[in-house]
Order: C-alpha cells, then structure tokens, then sequence
C-alpha cells in the first residue's frame, strides 16, 4: 500500500479547487471499513473522574515483554493465527525503581507488559495482591521481528473487546499510519457533522475541502516517495489551513507543516523559499509566541 500512495496525485491536482480531487484519492486510499476510535474519550473522562477504564492497551509487549509473548504465543497458539484470547492477572510491583504505582501483567506467572501509568494509579489493587484479568494478545511476524500488542479487560462483566481475530488492530508501521490517518478523518468529518462551534473550528482550518490535519501521513509518504515537489504543494495547502485555524482561535499556527515545508526546500536547495516560509511562519504567530524552534532556525538562516 505504503509504495503506491497517493500514485495517481499529480502537482496540478494537488491545487487550487482540484484538492477535492485529492479528498476522493485520500479516501479510496485509507478509505478502509473505519475502526472504532481507541476509546480515548472513555480513557479522558475515566482519567478526568478518578475511575478506571474497563479495557486498556498494555504497554511495554513490544520490548519487555517479547520474548515472553513469542513463546507464549508458540505454545498457545500452534496455528499462527496471530490471536489469542486468555486469562491472566495483576500486580503491583512497589519495588519498580521506574514507578512504585506500576502493575505488571501476567500470563502463566511471566510478566508480558504493564497498565498504562494512569490506569495504575487508579485500578483497585492492594501492593501485595493480584487480581485475574481476561487478555487479548495480537502478534505478528515484521521484518524486524514479532511484533506484540495486548489489551486487558479490568471491567466485572463480560469483556466488550474492541479488536478481533476477524478485526484486527494494525501492528505494523505502515497499517498504524494509515488507521492514524483515518481516525483523523473520522475525527473531522464527526465535528463536522455535528455542527456548532467545533464545526465551525474545523471549517477555518480547511482549504477547498482538506483539513491541514488530513495532510500529515499523505506528505510524510510523499517524501518518502521522493516526490518533493508534491509534497511541497501540500505543505502550502496545510500551511493556509493552519493559519486560518491559528487566527480563529489567536494562537500560533501549526508548525509541522511549515516545518516541513522548510525540510523540502532545504532539500531541493532553496534557500530563499526555506527564509520565505519560515518568516511567514513567524509573522503569522502573535508577538507573544513567536519565540519558537521555527524562528531559531530563521535567525541561523539570516545570520
């Protein structure tokens, strides 16, 4: 997917009013079946109230926890089918010289990963118990080796999983960015729909029907295809959408987009362009933010 991206974007269509044009390629291209959002909102208001979030993704299976998951995974899982389903608990781990609040999760007594820190700090166990959770496991094998990504059910009644065997959540770099990208467009199309004033901020920061947040991945993979000046053409496009948001809400525009901007020309050795966008960066912000990485790098570009 990652090496045909965007093949069909031309310069030209990336323009003037033909960024709708865009829109229809971004959609057959990350248009996929759109997967439920990572209950982030459930994860805020859990965090915001003190409570603890019935499903949460463990951290540290794709580092600690390994080696462990991948024998796990052989024994449990004779079939590769990258999914498995299983019982196993929690505990607190007071000596941790990282965190005392952590909680280690196990599988058959061997440690697979931990609870997100501000899952730790509020789950319902004492520092010498444990207590039995329901696991979802998900592996599979990159170039780099076995990929791992766990979820665990702390709810009292039946797990409510987001993921499964037939649905699966992306592990590898280029299925993340493209599910990153999407939950980016679900996001605007939803405040969009919605009305009021988050509709009318996701308005300001759109230009002829692309909001700058929907360009992120699609200018990375330009680059990486080499298509600089495509991806330069984007950039501006992003540019304008920012600054329309940033003079909404008086604050400072986005800066990654300028930033990139800045990188392409720099590559393509121009040096003038690099200056032009970096102080349009600067004048765009209000005197009070403009002190920034982006205006560093313009004052080492005049000196």
């Amino acid at each position: 997917m990652d090496a045909g991206f965007l093949s069909s974007v031309t310069f030209e269509a990336l323009q003037g009013s033909a960024m709708i044009a865009v829109m229809g390629i971004l959609q057959r291209l990350f248009g996929a079946k759109p997967q439920p959002a990572e209950r982030g909102e459930a994860a805020t208001i859990a965090l915001r109230s003190g409570a603890t979030p019935d499903l949460v993704k463990l951290s540290g299976t794709t580092t600690i926890g390994s080696e462990v998951i991948a024998a796990f995974a052989q024994r449990a899982d004779p079939d590769d089918t990258g999914y498995i389903e299983v019982n196993g608990s929690i505990q607190r781990e007071p000596n941790n010289p990282l965190d005392p609040d952590a909680v280690a999760v196990f599988v058959e007594a061997e440690r697979i990963g931990y609870l997100p820190g501000y899952v730790a700090q509020t789950v319902d166990l004492s520092a010498q118990g444990s207590r039995p959770v329901r696991l979802q496991i998900f592996t599979q094998l990159l170039e780099k080796g076995l990929r791992a990504e766990a979820w665990c059910w702390l709810g009292e009644h039946a797990p409510q999983w987001k993921w499964s065997e037939q649905n699966r959540p992306p592990l590898s770099a280029g299925a993340k960015r493209r599910d990153e990208h999407r939950q980016r467009d679900r996001l605007i199309r939803e405040a969009l729909a919605r009305g009021g004033e988050r509709a009318a901020d996701f308005t300001a920061g759109t230009v002829d029907g692309l909001h700058y947040l929907q360009t992120v991945e699609p200018i990375k993979q330009l680059k990486r295809e080499g298509r600089l000046d495509e991806a330069l053409a984007l950039c501006y496009t992003a540019i304008e959408g920012a600054e329309r948001a940033a003079r909404r809400e008086g604050t400072s525009p986005a800066p990654f987009y300028t930033e990139q901007a800045a990188i392409v020309h720099r590559k393509l050795g121009q040096r003038d362009e690099e200056i032009a966008v970096l102080r349009r960066y600067v004048d765009a912000c209000p005197p009070r933010y403009r002190e920034s990485s982006l205006k560093a790098r313009l004052d080492k570009l005049l000196a």
